[in-house]
């Protein structure tokens, strides 16, 4: 999963599984995949492809058992992928990167996604 963008301040504003498999997250926003759309609700969030993530600290737990944990810039996935963050952008071990400019995230695979209100429309 990648960084699910718990990155840029919840786990990375693209919640756990940024770029990687599903989602990236970084502070209260993600990043995930094209065609889908997340919606939160507390410290979870649900994908209209059924995937689901629950954030409890700095961990978030994936529906599909993926676990991402945030310390300082860093997050650190079950997968044995990290992430880092710097400014707005997110650093990922598998070369990719995520991009945040206002309420939209650019990753370098060309998927964005813009967040409105409680909704992350990724494309």
């Amino acid at each position: 999963m990648k960084k699910c963008c718990f990155g840029i301040s919840l786990i990375l504003l693209f919640l756990p599984a940024i770029l990687y498999v599903s989602v990236v997250r970084a502070e209260d926003y993600f990043h995930g995949q094209p065609g889908t759309t997340y919606n939160e609700i507390g410290g979870s969030a649900f994908g209209s492809d059924g995937s689901s993530y629950n954030r409890i600290g700095n961990t978030t737990f994936g529906s599909d058992g993926s676990i991402s944990t945030r310390i300082g810039n860093t997050t650190f996935d079950s997968d044995g992928t990290t992430s880092n963050q710097i400014g707005n952008t997110l650093f990922n071990s598998d070369g990719s990167t995520v991009n945040r400019i206002g309420n939209t995230t650019f990753g370098s695979d060309g998927t964005t996604c813009t967040k409105i209100g409680n909704s992350t429309f990724c494309h």
